[in-house]
């Protein structure tokens, strides 16, 4: 028998496959197409402490092979999530990542304190615009980076701390490094790259906020390069992501040295995307008589 089970910090996961933030909402909808609890986790949209109504519209555009996006971090707040959406995340048989944000260093470690012990893991999205910096996002330098790491972890007791790295950097590898000495327990990559698409007939930006996250499959070779330089800069387990679209894009993140993946923007073209890919990494495993998924962990070879 295949077997899918990973574990990340000691949380099990029955497969790898985890929902990616920002295109799963907290389950509810695609729960209505199938059972949610086959995923091996899911992690929610992105919490602030308050409610958020993000950014003007339009605010989704189309490239060849990938869509921008400029929410703006929509949510109704880490309360509401408690009362209203943890629950019913609690009913699957998942484990629940809750993704949260910040302005400010307070605003990380307070939204953290308040999850701890309430999920099985926390992932910090520090992409976000430091305003007390100016404005640069915190997961662009590595001393920033280091910093809201060891803010976060100082306000966990007991939940694993996530830390989804940017891929708008100078060194994917120096970032990964500084999460890990400011407490880090595992990493996950690529958040999306910065983009433009423009109207031509009105010269203007489709997007209203001019520039947006691109995701899909078009950003997956440059996900990939970046999870195997992420994993050997570290000893913390990674999940990496970016245009996984099918099983085999999955194994192309776990040979290069993702303990799990998480898949996004292939639930907007296909709503069973991951219980496809689920499905097909069993069947790859099989075709290969691979017993164990942890077994292909790491495995890449390179030329040379």
């Amino acid at each position: 028998m295949v077997d899918l089970r990973v574990e990340l910090c000691g949380v099990p996961f029955k497969n790898p496959v985890i929902a990616a933030s920002g295109t799963f909402g907290f389950g509810k909808e695609f729960n209505e197409i199938y059972d949610i609890g086959v995923l091996g986790g899911v992690s929610t949209k992105g919490l602030t402490l308050e409610p958020r109504l993000g950014n003007p519209t339009p605010r989704i555009a189309e490239g060849y092979g990938v869509i921008l996006n400029a929410v703006g971090l929509q949510n109704p707040g880490v309360e509401e999530f408690l009362r209203d959406d943890l629950p019913f995340l609690r009913e699957k048989d998942t484990v629940i990542i809750a993704n949260v944000a910040g302005r400010t260093l307070d605003d990380y470690a307070a939204i953290c304190a308040r999850l701890d012990g309430l999920v099985d893991m926390i992932e910090l999205n520090i992409s976000c615009p430091n305003v007390k910096c100016g404005g640069m996002a915190f997961g662009i330098r590595p001393e920033s980076v280091r910093e809201v790491t060891r803010a976060a972890k100082g306000a966990l007791k007991t939940t694993p701390l996530i830390v989804k790295l940017s891929p708008n950097v100078e060194s994917i590898a120096a970032n990964a490094a500084a999460a890990q000495e400011g407490g880090a327990d595992c990493l996950s990559l690529i958040n999306t790259l910065t983009g433009m698409v423009i109207d031509l007939e009105r010269r203007r930006p489709l997007l209203a906020n001019n520039t947006g996250g691109v995701s899909g499959a078009g950003i997956r070779p440059i996900a990939v390069r970046m999870v195997f330089e992420a994993c050997n800069a570290v000893t913390i387990p990674v999940i990496g992501m970016g245009g996984i679209t099918c099983a085999e894009d999955a194994l192309e993140f776990i040979m290069a040295g993702a303990a799990a993946v998480q898949v996004g923007t292939a639930n907007f073209t296909d709503t069973l995307a991951m219980p496809r890919i689920i499905e097909g990494l069993h069947a790859w495993l099989d075709r290969h008589n691979v017993r164990s998924v942890a077994e292909l962990r790491g495995t890449l070879r390179l030329n040379g």
